[in-house]
């Protein structure tokens, strides 16, 4: 979860949220709602444990078709597209570290700028990295998941010893209510949820978890309220530490806040452990993204190449397919256009899984549980008002966005429409 959002987020919030308190409440709101879908997503994934994320939950709740376009989306922006922003924000910040790097020239007339071949350069890296051997993109994931972490707590810890600098309060204003009301919180409220994308992904991966009963459950409940504890924090410490204005519209606020946190020097110190952190960010998403393919090349005959491992047991061609299409989306697009693109599709097919809780608690009363949401059936609601608010804001401000995601469901309906498959079905799944 932690990586490109809580580096990136907030230059995107600062210009239409005015005030401390509805920055952090956006924050809040954000965690909370990924709180109440890890609940909901932890019910599922114990009583119907397979790797595959939404493709395999959507598949067996609602129907083979629901199921094979969630697994589309995911394949082709779910990880794709969080992939490339993170290697965009990586070359952005490491052209602040080393300002004068060159273009690469292809060929007369035709150059990429230093924080695009740095982007290029950098998935290439993480791809033939994991490429190599499961365990040692294990090893990679917890080594750097620490250091990103450890970053995380000394700008925390930085901010304790900081006067404040600037006039920020976190104590409801005047006007507040109608702000976190507006359509540009429900806009801003993108990127908050991006920044908490990850929560549900130890879904992806139930099929290579041992006891995904227990391991499932505690990992996305504790995983967001740790992450959302430390989002709060580190959100604050920028606002109270940096003239909203620097930031405002920017890609890099870590580098910006970073410059008022530990001056000139320590700021490029902390730019360059924000790259190993989004590294480990662009391997994940490879990694995760790379798993969904795979399980629906097992399930569908024309992407059955897909599901190839290596002797090492790497979906290789998944992992490929994955890098691909995140070369083309560094290319092609904007940061603030693929944010909205991917959270408009993800953010449907995350409706639709929470909402399969409560449709499984009547058609399936006798299905083996080995998890219960908390809270249920408050918690699955408050996920779905808050997501449903979000898109339809997203719909009015973001409308080519959204039109290009229900474009590419489309196309993913298409495709399973003219593939045989051998979908599994529910109830050998829940005998299992």
């Amino acid at each position: 979860m932690v990586g490109t959002g809580i580096f990136t987020s907030l230059g995107f919030q600062v210009g239409d949220l005015t005030t401390g308190f509805s920055i952090m409440a956006l924050w809040l709101l954000g965690g909370v709602c990924a709180l109440c879908g890890a609940l909901s997503y932890a019910e599922l994934g114990a009583a119907l444990p397979r790797s595959g994320g939404e493709y395999h939950l959507l598949g067996a709740i609602y129907h083979p078709a629901l199921g094979f376009l969630a697994g589309w989306v995911s394949a082709t922006v779910g990880f794709p597209a969080p992939t490339a922003l993170a290697a965009i924000a990586f070359g952005q910040y490491f052209v602040k570290i080393v300002p004068d790097m060159p273009a690469l020239v292809l060929w007369p007339h035709c150059a990429l700028p230093p924080e695009t071949y740095l982007a290029l350069t950098v998935i290439l890296i993480a791809t033939l990295f994991l490429l190599r051997d499961v365990r040692l993109g294990a090893a990679f994931q917890d080594a750097s998941t620490l250091l990103k972490v450890g970053l995380v707590l000394v700008v925390i810890g930085a901010g304790f010893f900081l006067a404040k600098t600037q006039p920020v309060s976190f104590l409801p204003a005047p006007g507040d209510g109608k702000l976190i009301l507006s359509g540009s919180f429900a806009v801003s409220l993108v990127y908050v949820m991006y920044s908490y994308s990850g929560w549900n992904a130890s879904i992806y991966l139930a099929g290579e978890v041992r006891d995904p009963a227990r391991v499932i459950p505690r990992s996305v409940i504790l995983g967001t309220v740790i992450v959302m504890f430390l989002y709060l924090a580190v959100n604050a410490v920028f606002l109270i530490s940096t003239p909203p204005g620097e930031m405002a519209g920017k890609v890099e606020v870590g580098l910006i806040a970073g410059n008022y946190l530990f001056g000139a020097s320590g700021a490029k110190i902390m730019a360059g452990l924000i790259c190993a952190g989004l590294i480990s960010a662009i391997s994940a998403m490879i990694w995760i993204g790379a798993r969904v393919t795979m399980v629906m090349g097992e399930d569908m005959r024309l992407l059955r190449p897909l599901a190839r491992r290596t002797k090492h047991g790497v979906p290789a061609i998944g992992t490929l397919v994955q890098f691909g299409i995140a070369v083309v989306l560094i290319l092609s697009s904007t940061f603030s256009k693929v944010a909205t693109y991917v959270l408009f599709s993800l953010q449907i097919c995350s409706f639709l899984v929470v909402l399969g809780v409560i449709v499984l608690r009547f058609t399936q009363p006798n299905l083996s549980r080995p998890y219960r949401t908390w809270g249920y059936p408050v918690t699955p609601i408050v996920f779905l008002i808050i997501s449903a608010w979000m898109l339809i804001h997203i719909v009015r401000h973001n409308l080519t966005e959204s039109l290009l995601g229900l474009g590419g469901m489309a196309l993913g309906l298409i495709l399973y429409a003219i593939s045989p498959s051998r979908p599994p079905a529910l109830a050998s799944l829940a005998s299992e």
